[in-house]
């Protein structure tokens, strides 16, 4: 199995790390074989997939199925490799994976609907990124503020931290379609 970085690492933000896409494509393979068919895709998002962009040191990866249900499906095979799911109420439309079972983890997995809404969300989020280093400077700000706001790094902070960002998330997206990117 790939092996990304030290658990023992801190999750804050560090800086650009040039080997996260080669880490991205080896889990990417990994995933692949376990999952076979059921993966129609399997894509790099999240900060480690923006180039230059500080981010937590944790390769987030989006896998695009034909259906969310049953979960088992792709549950059962992601289990077999080690990752672990958290159940939420995002299930109906993001199932989260996450490994290692402590934290730090060093990978997560989103899973998708192929052609759906959360699919194409996250990485048209992506692509605007990638294009606009400004607006990606600025998202690296608003989690930096976030993170310094933060007063610890449990699960209940670490999810305040992502619910935090949405509205910066959001509102680009929202940008991105008014704009017909792509």
């Amino acid at each position: 199995m790939p092996s990304a970085r030290k658990s023992e690492e801190k999750p804050g933000l560090v800086s650009y790390n040039p080997a996260w896409p080669t880490e991205f494509e080896a889990e990417a393979a990994y995933i692949g074989r376990a999952l076979g068919a059921i993966a129609l895709r399997i894509d790099h998002h999240g900060s480690t997939s923006i180039p230059g962009l500080a981010a937590k040191p944790i390769i987030d990866i989006q896998v695009s199925v034909t259906a969310l249900q049953p979960i088992e499906r792709y549950a059962v095979p992601l289990q077999a490799i080690g990752y672990f799911h958290l159940p939420h109420p995002d299930d109906s439309f993001c199932p989260f994976f996450y490994r290692p079972a402590q934290w730090p983890h060093t990978h997560h997995v989103h899973v998708v609907q192929a052609g759906g809404v959360e699919e194409r969300r996250a990485l048209l989020f992506r692509d605007y990124l990638r294009d606009h280093g400004d607006v990606a400077r600025d998202y690296e700000q608003v989690k930096r503020q976030l993170l310094n706001q933060l007063e610890s790094t449990n699960d209940e902070s670490r999810e305040a931290y992502a619910r935090a960002k949405t509205d910066f998330i959001e509102r680009i997206v929202a940008v991105a379609l008014r704009n017909r990117y792509r």
